[in-house]
């Protein structure tokens, strides 16, 4: 187990360390929970909306969103790979 001592700051806030943030892959603008059973504080990354993930990648890539006759797409891949 992997223990890490760290100092509260004046507004009460601490800096979770590189290496678990590393470890659960935690990011600026992430979230995470806090958990408090029989006086240890527990820190944990929710589990992931897929739903929310597939919305924001098909509002950042509109290709993935556009609408194509099956046929077209087997014409436009072999295309692509006959050059």
């Amino acid at each position: 187990m992997l223990e890490i001592r760290v100092r509260v700051g004046p507004k009460g806030q601490v800096v979770i360390p590189q290496v678990f943030r590393k470890a659960l892959k935690i990011a600026p603008k992430s979230e995470v929970i806090f958990k408090l059973e029989d006086n240890i504080l527990i820190i944990k990354k929710p589990r992931k909306d897929v739903i929310k993930t597939f919305e924001m990648i098909a509002k950042s890539r509109p290709m993935f969103t556009r609408k194509m006759h099956p046929h077209e797409a087997y014409e436009e891949e072999l295309a692509t790979r006959l050059g």
